[in-house]
């Protein structure tokens, strides 16, 4: 009998073959199948985004921030990438037996500072205590509603030519993490790049009318991102290794743990792609907020390799980028 791995929830090959041989054929339906970060919905003449995710990093507190901020700048980040304004979310915490209150606390003082932070309010939540051991301290969910103010993103318009952008350094949060659990440090201080693009994003929308689709690249990373794009097979996506926004610690911390930095996940970037005309007005709105400062183009979109993601490398060579096949780092987000 086939059982669950800790791979199935990597965001990687196995989950999307769970998520297709299970829940999409179980649950199948127009909306659902478009597979966007979040549900596009009609009520009346209103087209909203509709959202939830669960959080179960470990450890709860890591540099830059907690599995609080984390829930809410998540939620917030999936809403945006499908052009809504974020409005209103959820809290449901399911806590374990003998969590020391002023943690408990902390984590929620978190939640309302990070909800203010990113304009949304709290509307409703849920409160679950288990018994000792049958969960990790604390889990949320998170669930969120958002207005669409930039409707029709869509894989569907990403053309050959078309150029492919990210808003700051990559694998930050991954390493973050990784050297909390793990009690690594490294010369230069990895802080998790948690934060809400909302504001970011609609700079970008405002000043351009020619952004195809975006996505935040979470579980899997860049790399998992940019194939769930040419999954169609309509296109390919050339990355320029040398453009690459890698900080000094997270290059560090690839290359003492054999990890690569293109799949791991991020929490604050996200990823744009934007006809190459209106690539340069795009890169100055990202620039000019404080999250997008780092902003570059990363690659394009090509005729070649349909369906392939391929890395142009700093020695002249090309190389397929695939999808996150196991599972790199359990638990980050």
């Amino acid at each position: 009998m086939e059982k669950i791995l800790l791979t199935h929830g990597s965001g990687g090959t196995l989950m999307h073959k769970l998520i297709d041989s299970l829940f999409m054929r179980e649950l199948d339906n127009p909306i659902l199948r478009e597979k966007k970060d979040s549900a596009i919905v009609k009520i009346g003449k209103k087209s909203l985004a509709f959202t939830t995710d669960s959080y179960v990093v470990n450890p709860i507190l890591f540099p830059g921030g907690d599995i609080g901020s984390l829930a809410v700048y998540g939620t917030v980040n999936d809403l945006a990438v499908c052009g809504a304004k974020p409005l209103f979310i959820s809290l449901g915490m399911i806590i374990e037996e003998g969590l020391d209150r002023d943690l408990l606390e902390r984590i929620v003082r978190s939640v309302s500072l990070a909800a203010k932070r990113s304009g949304v309010k709290v509307v409703t939540g849920d409160t679950k205590v288990v018994e000792r051991g049958s969960c990790d301290k604390v889990f949320i969910n998170t669930s969120g509603i958002g207005e669409i103010c930039y409707p029709g993103l869509s894989v569907d318009k990403i053309k050959a030519g078309d150029s492919v952008l990210v808003s700051g350094t990559i694998g930050d949060h991954a390493i973050s993490v990784l050297s909390k659990r793990e009690g690594i440090s490294f010369s230069s201080k990895v802080k998790s790049d948690s934060a809400p693009l909302n504001g970011l994003i609609a700079r970008a929308l405002k000043v351009s009318d020619k952004v195809k689709f975006m996505r935040d690249p979470t579980r899997g990373g860049v790399a998992t991102t940019l194939n769930e794009m040419v999954t169609a097979g309509k296109f390919g996506i050339a990355i320029d290794e040398d453009r690459l926004p890698v900080a000094n610690g997270v290059k560090a911390g690839c290359e003492l743990l054999g990890f690569d930095p293109l799949y791991l996940a991020c929490e604050g970037r996200v990823i744009i792609v934007v006809q190459k005309l209106h690539e340069d007005k795009v890169l100055r709105s990202m620039r000019s907020d404080p999250l997008g400062r780092k902003a570059r183009v990363i690659g394009r979109v090509v005729k070649e390799f349909p369906g392939k993601v391929y890395l142009e490398t700093v020695s002249g060579g090309r190389r397929i980028v695939g999808m996150l096949s196991g599972e790199q780092l359990p638990r980050i987000c």
